[in-house]
């Protein structure tokens, strides 16, 4: 009874110290999130400002056109998926790999219809392991990464569309709801043609004067903004893995309370059943000895 009371002792020890541990990572991750948010929220008005000026060259009287908004018979599809590097953050990986998965399964017949281009090292794993025609992947990025960051795949990305190597890319990362949910989205990068459907809702167009010429303009800006869309889908997707690993680790604190609680009801009922047979022996020796 002894030995059991002190392997009770020692496991709740244990889980005291892994909930220290999941506690700081919950902290960790909550002031992390607050910064992944102030900078993805930082970087929308810089693309709805392109997206504007796109708009107005494409669909406004100079009705200047560029490949990048030119949809064209698919024949084949690029993916660039935005995971993260670490784990412990719950099903933020594995929810959005297992919709890629789908969506690839349903769509292409086989791996010469697609490639694939990857953020994150959890990623990069999942699909190379599996054969997924990973081209080109990037990882160790920071918690606060840089546009720098994924300049080289994003233009690797853009320029295989422009040299018509596949006919659409999308991208798929995790869209940040709040804390507590987060959701495996798909969105279209290429081709860019709907640039001008919000025009009648916005109100007033600006007018703009281009040096060059237009159409070097939209030469400069379009592959700019798919860019910039690549950035802001992976600024997003810093924050869900922020929110996913402090909600993980705030499940597994409550979790860790929860078995301390039960060890040491175990402990103490232990504790009271080898007081309970000393004083039996106590009673029973001194019980021999009249």
């Amino acid at each position: 009874m002894a030995e059991s009371m002190r392997d009770i002792k020692r496991r709740i020890g244990s889980v005291q110290n892994m909930k220290q541990i999941t506690k700081a990572f919950e902290m960790v991750s909550a002031a992390k999130l607050r910064r992944a948010q102030e900078k993805a929220e930082s970087a929308r008005p810089y693309a709805e400002k392109i997206r504007e000026v796109i708009a107005s060259i494409a669909g406004g009287t100079q009705g200047v056109q560029h490949p990048m908004l030119v949809s064209r018979p698919v024949k084949k599809t690029g993916y660039l998926v935005i995971t993260s590097d670490r784990g412990l953050a719950g099903g933020f990986n594995a929810n959005l790999l297992r919709s890629l998965a789908k969506t690839v399964a349903e769509r292409h017949q086989s791996k010469d219809e697609y490639v694939i281009f990857v953020i994150g090292r959890k990623g990069r794993d999942f699909l190379m392991r599996r054969g997924y025609p990973v081209i080109e992947d990037v990882t160790d990025l920071s918690d606060s990464p840089e546009f720098s960051d994924i300049r080289s795949i994003a233009k690797k990305a853009i320029d295989m569309f422009a040299d018509e190597e596949y006919d659409e890319l999308y991208l798929y990362y995790n869209e940040f709801i709040n804390q507590i949910t987060q959701r495996p989205l798909e969105k279209r990068v290429l081709p860019l043609a709907d640039m001008e459907s919000n025009e009648e809702e916005s109100g007033p167009q600006a007018l703009y004067e281009y040096e060059p010429s237009a159409e070097e303009v939209l030469a400069e800006l379009l592959p700019r903004y798919a860019t910039t869309l690549i950035y802001s889908a992976l600024l997003e997707s810093k924050a869900s893995e922020h929110g996913a690993r402090m909600s993980a680790m705030g499940n597994a604190s409550d979790n860790a309370s929860d078995m301390i609680e039960t060890l040491t009801l175990q402990y103490n009922r232990a504790r009271q059943a080898a007081i309970t047979q000393e004083l039996a022996e106590i009673v029973g020796g001194a019980s021999a000895l009249e």
